[in-house]
């Protein structure tokens, strides 16, 4: 039976630009697919994009175009701007039909937005923005 699963990522941006945004928006996105094999882009319900205010260059939805999702609807919006939160930050959130159990998807936080989510930094398919190609 299909549920639909949320798949929560995060990737540091080194700066506001149109190439850094979309550049690191498609690596989040690859890494989301790689630890989740089985996601496929005709399976997603939606997705949900957020930028830091310090992110102005670009919409994250254009790398997910890129990608090939036509067909996906997607959304960008602003992170709350949370005092002494982390700067130039892309997250994501996929909203996939699926058969997994919310216990089997893979969440991806990519360099230093790793510590956004300190408890997945020991899972086994944790991974770095520097050890993806």
């Amino acid at each position: 039976m299909l549920a639909t699963r949320g798949v929560r990522g995060a990737i540091g941006v080194e700066e506001d630009s149109l190439e850094s945004i979309t550049q690191a928006t498609i690596e989040l996105l690859r890494a989301i697919m790689q630890a989740n094999p089985s996601l496929r882009s005709q399976d997603l319900a939606s997705a949900f994009f957020t930028m830091t205010d310090d992110l102005i260059s670009a919409y994250p939805a254009l790398a997910a175009r890129q990608l090939g999702w036509a067909e996906v609807p997607l959304l960008c919006a602003r992170e709350i701007n949370v005092p002494n939160g982390m700067p130039r930050v892309i997250r994501v959130l996929l909203h996939w039909n699926t058969d997994l159990p919310q216990s089997e998807v893979h969440h991806i936080y990519l360099g230093r937005a790793a510590a956004l989510r300190p408890d997945l930094v020991h899972s086994p398919l944790h991974t770095t923005a520097t050890s993806l190609s």
